[in-house]
C-alpha cells in the first residue's frame, strides 16, 4: 500500500504566515507540520510516500525533507499542484504514483495523537472500496459531517459498527450537522478513486471536492468506516494551528501504542 500527502493550496486563511512559507511548512509545536503525516503513514507500515505541494514554495519540502533519510526512508516522491483545484484534483495527480495500488491519503495538516496501524491493517484486507476515518468534535459544521442511517439517540451504541449504523452521505460544511462526527483528513481508497476524480465537476468554490469522491463510494456500497484513537486536529486556521501546538506539547502525537 502507498501513502499520499496533501500539502498544496496557497493557505489563504493563515496569511501572513503564508505570504512567505507554505502553510505545511510552519511550525506545529517543536517540528513542521509536514513531519506528522508523514510520520502518520510510517507508523502504520507505509514507506511508498508522495508529497504533492503547491505555490511558490514548494522547494523548500525538498531542503527540509530530501530524501526522507530523517524518517529512515530510502526515498521520498513529490509531484506539483498548480492553484488551488482543491482536494480530489491533488489527489488526481497521484494515478501514477498509485499505480492500481491502493492507497492512503493523509492531509498534510492533519495530526493525530496515536495511529492508524489497525485501521490501514484493516483496509489491506478489505476487498475493494474506500475507507474513511472518523472523530468527534466541537464544531462538526466545520468540516464534511457523516449522515448516519440511525438516529442521534443510537448512534453512540452503534458508532463504529458498519453493519448496524450505515453512513448513508457525508454533507459538506452543513450549517445543521447531523451528527457531532466530522470526517477527518486520513482516506483510504482503492484504484477507483481516479476514475471517480476524472468525472467530477468543479463545486460552487471552484474546486473539485473530496466529499463528492467519498459520496459516490457510499452511494455503490462500497465504503467502511471507523473512529481515530485519541485526539485528531487539523491545523488550517489560526485557532487550530495554536490548538494543535498546545495538544502536541501536552500529550505528543503519533503514539505507536
Amino acid at each position: 500500500m502507498k501513502g499520499i500527502i496533501l500539502a498544496g493550496g496557497l493557505g489563504t486563511r493563515l496569511f501572513p504566515l503564508t505570504k512567505i512559507t507554505n502553510k505545511h511548512l510552519l511550525p506545529i509545536y517543536n517540528k513542521p507540520m509536514i513531519f506528522y503525516p508523514i510520520q502518520t503513514l510510517i507508523n502504520a507500515g507505509i514507506k511508498d510516500i508522495l508529497i504533492v505541494t503547491g505555490g511558490n514554495n514548494a522547494g523548500d519540502f525538498l531542503k527540509l525533507i530530501g530524501n526522507g533519510k530523517e524518517f529512515g526512508l530510502q526515498h521520498v516522491n513529490y509531484t506539483y499542484q498548480e492553484g488551488e483545484g482543491g482536494i480530489a484534483q491533488a489527489l488526481g495527480l497521484a494515478e501514477f504514483f498509485a499505480d492500481k495500488d491502493k492507497i492512503v491519503v493523509v492531509l498534510g495538516d492533519n495530526i493525530i495523537e496515536k495511529n492508524i496501524k489497525k485501521q490501514v491493517e484493516a483496509f489491506a484486507k478489505q476487498e475493494k472500496g474506500a475507507k474513511i476515518l472518523l472523530q468527534k468534535v466541537k464544531d462538526p459544521q466545520r468540516f464534511g459531517v457523516p449522515v448516519f442511517s440511525k438516529i442521534a439517540g443510537e448512534q453512540e451504541s452503534k458508532i463504529g459498527g458498519e453493519e448496524d449504523n450505515k453512513i448513508i452521505k457525508i454533507e459538506e460544511k452543513p450549517k445543521e450537522p447531523k451528527s457531532e462526527y466530522a470526517v477527518t483528513g486520513i482516506y483510504m481508497y482503492d484504484s477507483r478513486v481516479f476514475d471517480i476524480i476524472k468525472t467530477l465537476k468543479p463545486s460552487n468554490r471552484g474546486e473539485l471536492e473530496i466529499t463528492d469522491v467519498n459520496n459516490d463510494y457510499i452511494e455503490k456500497g462500497e465504503m467502511t468506516y471507523d473512529v481515530l484513537d485519541g485526539w485528531w486536529t487539523d491545523a488550517g486556521t489560526f485557532e487550530s494551528l495554536l490548538s494543535a501546538s498546545k495538544m502536541v506539547a501536552e500529550t505528543g502525537a503519533n503514539k505507536t501504542d
